[in-house]
């Protein structure tokens, strides 16, 4: 029987020979994408070794190797795998950036690293129904004082929700069923799991203190919608100014397409 991540990894490896040109396609995920690491400079200080977790193409490893950080890929997929390798020697970023393949709940299989941050962006951990099948391995990876910062799909999507409106009820609340739900992606068929901050906050613990907050199109449309921000630039420009304005306060910081989290570890 095909396992769940052998099915993710048949469909990531799919994807990723036109994940690149995607995102550069698409204005709202470029935003996202600049939004995230203007969140994640504050935490991340030049030399630091960084772990990233689902790195897909490496377009997030690339960016923070080339700010002269020391960065380990990792992603389960064989053919984004191909596109981090690729990457490396296109850059000739050796030894600043390197690859592993692996699925983020064998973290225990990386030997003999310690690193300052873990990162993992849009969503890639909501293919696993349990955070602390990945939190459990951070202590033995990180040293005193490190940061995790993930981006991750959350139970509360005010759009989706607004689904219901027009008569689209059963996608308006989807994230809400406890045992996931199906998503496709490139002909193949897999579970998603959304992820609460109570979620999120239990899987890492006492020894991670949450440190920071903001929710991601939580009035603006997310990045699917891309025809949106193109055909109603006025629309879309008042509500990304309205998610500005409201994503770092309560309860704002924790609804939207995405949330973006970071913790520091407290040692044990």
């Amino acid at each position: 029987m095909t396992s769940s991540f052998q099915i993710v990894n048949q469909a990531f490896s799919k994807q990723s020979a036109h994940y690149d040109a995607d995102d550069l396609q698409n204005s709202i995920l470029k935003e996202w994408r600049a939004h995230v690491y203007n969140h994640v400079h504050p935490f991340l200080k030049p030399e630091h070794h960084m772990l990233e977790l689902n790195a897909g193409t490496g377009l997030d490893a690339l960016y923070f190797a080339s700010c002269g950080n020391t960065v380990l890929a990792t992603d389960l997929s064989d053919g984004m795998v191909r596109e981090i390798s690729r990457k490396m020697q296109q850059h000739s970023l050796t030894g600043r950036l390197n690859v592993q393949q692996l699925s983020y709940d064998a973290l225990n299989q990386i030997k003999d690293k310690k690193f300052d941050y873990v990162f993992s962006n849009f969503g890639g951990l909501n293919c696993i129904d349990d955070l602390s099948k990945v939190t459990m391995h951070l202590p033995a990876l990180l040293n005193k004082g490190a940061f995790v910062t993930w981006v991750i799909m959350p139970k509360v999507s005010i759009w989706e929700m607004t689904g219901f409106l027009k008569g689209h009820g059963r996608k308006a609340f989807r994230r809400w069923k406890k045992n996931g739900v199906m998503a496709h992606l490139e002909g193949e068929y897999f579970k998603t799991y959304y992820h609460s901050l109570s979620d999120i906050r239990n899987a890492f613990g006492a020894s991670f203190r949450c440190i920071q907050t903001e929710g991601l199109g939580i009035l603006s449309p997310p990045p699917h919608r891309d025809d949106l921000a193109r055909n109603r630039p006025l629309m879309y420009a008042a509500l990304r100014k309205i998610d500005k304005q409201v994503r770092s306060s309560f309860p704002f910081n924790r609804w939207g397409d995405h949330i973006i989290v970071t913790f520091q570890y407290q040692g044990q």
